[in-house]
């Protein structure tokens, strides 16, 4: 496909590039790389940019932009690219028998659009019921912060966080909506710095309208202390 095609399906398309599979793009040879090697080569392309754009790189501000650009994609940015940083989610038995559901709700989100590579902020509520097993509160941030440190599309984000939850857990009776601001939204195309974007995926009993009520309940509570 020519460059000018590519470039008129992307202007069509405008932000709908949804795939298929919930697994995020990787190709086969994603690790082949140390990420020592990544921040190298990482440093090298965004000092080409910023050297393209006509930004002195002498200069005190600047020079050292690359490396710390490099290092913060490869170690934070997207480090939820690798598996080797993937939160052991150790699960207990539930003795207490707790049988209602448990929301962590106002998880704090930070996130890429994949897009155009712009932050995307938001909070996550998350819910489950259990079958026997609880999981620690705080994996459940983990697992959320895990899944957004990588290139994503919000809907994909939400259906990951149930599948590892689901996975983790041994129920389908998993839950989760996001609340977030996309600034490719925000602060570019249309710049409209008011709306944000909605998503949900419901699993197992969460399909049933009342327990999928409940949830919605739980996250409108006021909690503020």
């Amino acid at each position: 496909m020519k460059k000018d095609n590519i470039e008129e399906t992307i202007d069509e398309m405008g932000d709908a590039f949804v795939s298929p599979n919930t697994n995020t793009p990787m190709r086969e040879d994603a690790f082949d790389k140390s990420d020592s090697e990544k921040v190298e080569l990482i440093q090298n392309n965004v000092k080409e940019i910023m050297d393209t754009l006509g930004l002195d790189l002498t200069d005190d501000s600047l020079k050292g932009t690359p490396l710390r650009v490099a290092k913060m994609f490869v170690n934070e940015t997207f480090g939820g690219l690798n598996p080797k940083y993937k939160p052991k989610a150790s699960t207990f038995q539930n003795k207490y028998k707790y049988g209602e559901m448990l929301v962590e709700k106002d998880i704090t989100l930070y996130s890429t659009c994949e897009h155009h590579l712009l932050p995307i902020v938001g909070k996550a509520h998350v819910g489950y019921i259990s079958n026997g097993t609880v999981v620690g509160l705080s994996k459940m941030n983990r697992i959320v912060d895990f899944y957004a440190k990588r290139p994503q599309v919000q809907e994909r984000l939400t259906m990951q966080i149930v599948k590892e939850l689901q996975e983790v857990l041994g129920t389908e009776d998993v839950a989760c909506v996001i609340d977030a601001k996309h600034l490719c939204v925000n602060s570019r195309g249309i710049r409209d710095v008011s709306s944000s974007t909605v998503t949900s995926e419901y699993g197992g009993r969460f399909k049933n309208p009342e327990a999928r009520r409940d949830f919605l309940d739980y996250i409108n509570l006021d909690t503020e202390f």
